[in-house]
């Protein structure tokens, strides 16, 4: 399974879903459901270590993607993140496997 489109659309997913319902929990879930797919995928292709560090940059990009928001707008923080993800998923991942 490639985990670059999950781990992007966890984030896109989860920003949609609070926005969408205005429950802000909601979308904590379709992240998180999406986080420990795409994480159970990169601990079988890659190990823990990576798995370590791809998670950080998921997470970090959740919680980095609301101070970017106030500077460059929600939907463009939401997509630069999902794609530093994605990118990040991609080289550590999926790309030789």
């Amino acid at each position: 399974m490639t985990t670059a489109p999950i781990a992007a659309l966890g984030l896109i997913g989860g920003f949609v879903a609070a926005r969408e319902t205005g429950i802000r929990p909601l979308g904590g879930v379709v992240l998180g459901l999406a986080g420990v797919y795409a994480g159970r995928t990169w601990l079988a292709k890659s190990g823990g270590p990576a798995t370590a560090g791809l998670a950080a940059v998921y997470l970090g990009g959740f919680g980095a993607s609301h101070p970017l928001a106030k500077r460059i707008g929600a939907w463009p923080s939401v997509l630069t993140v999902a794609a530093a993800s994605a990118a990040a998923s991609w080289i550590v991942a999926d790309r030789r496997r």
